[in-house]
């Protein structure tokens, strides 16, 4: 047989239990904003145009953008909706954007750890190195909000061989990183197991928008499609819809107003699905820890 990796095996959606989410709803629709910050001139950059000039002034102006204008216009889109949205936070934009993290708190917004800064990530880094890293942004992020981070995800979506094991050991409860599956599973570790919250790979403005070269009409008719779709099916099983915004991506005014139209469909449904968060999702499965695979 072919090596593959080993933190979870193999479960068709067709064999799991069957249960119902809070409300008696079977499909739970989430909203995450990526808010980042990264190192001028060093490291990984999210870029609208590669290969520019440096120092590189346009491209990390077009970055700020999110921190400046288009995190406050989307946190108050979701607040006025009444949606919840949880912020996928870089623990170093309390250092450079207080006022951010002040207005999505006092909106209702949850934390996700998404590290120190998007300019590194964890691959290849060394266990003890990456404990403490992992540590200190919790820590970070605990300082300013009264309670340390249930969930991580990672920048740039990357891992060393050890993040599993040890984002338990730091004491994360979750992880959102993974797009294997349409309901949270386990994940295998050293120190027992951590929940796998379903993210998306795809719904995604980065790997969309940014990546792919879609336009903001495709990805946010992608979001309906994906919407209604999911709702037919969850008549099956429980099931979960993820949806990764970035502020200085969603955050442009024209997509912005192709987001309200998809996020208007949604909304006019709202009565048919758990319209909730990362964190709820998991404290579902964690009090119930039976459902997931």
């Amino acid at each position: 047989m072919i090596q593959r990796q080993s933190r979870y095996g193999y479960s068709p959606i067709t064999e799991r239990p069957d249960y119902f989410w809070p409300g008696g709803k079977r499909l739970a629709v989430y909203f995450v904003l990526g808010v980042e910050e990264y190192i001028f001139g060093e490291g990984l950059t999210e870029d609208l145009f590669p290969g520019a000039s440096r120092p590189d002034f346009a491209n990390t102006s077009w970055r700020d953008y999110g921190n400046r204008v288009g995190a406050f216009r989307l946190i108050d889109r979701f607040h006025r909706e009444a949606v919840p949205l949880s912020l996928l936070l870089n623990s170093e934009v309390y250092n450079h954007a207080p006022q951010l993290p002040d207005y999505a708190r006092a909106r209702g917004c949850a934390i996700i750890a998404h590290g120190s800064t998007n300019s590194h990530t964890l691959s290849g880094r060394e266990p003890g190195d990456e404990l403490a890293y992992l540590k200190a942004v919790a820590n970070s992020i605990g300082a300013q909000e009264g309670a340390q981070p249930a969930g991580w995800a990672s920048p740039w979506l990357a891992h060393s061989e050890n993040t599993p094991d040890l984002l338990v050991q730091a004491g994360y409860r979750y992880v959102i990183d993974l797009g294997m599956d349409d309901q949270p599973i386990w994940l295998r570790t050293q120190s027992g197991r951590i929940l796998s919250v379903p993210y998306a790979l795809e719904l995604n403005d980065s790997t969309t928008i940014i990546g792919r070269q879609s336009g903001a009409e495709d990805f946010y008719a992608m979001i309906i499609d994906q919407f209604d779709e999911m709702l037919d099916a969850s008549s099956a099983q429980p099931l979960v819809m993820p949806v990764v915004l970035h502020s200085f991506i969603s955050g442009q005014p024209f997509r912005m107003r192709a987001l309200r139209r998809a996020l208007n469909h949604i909304v006019a449904m709202r009565d048919e699905v758990w319209l909730t968060t990362p964190d709820k999702i998991a404290g579902f499965i964690l009090e119930n820890p039976e459902l997931a695979v």
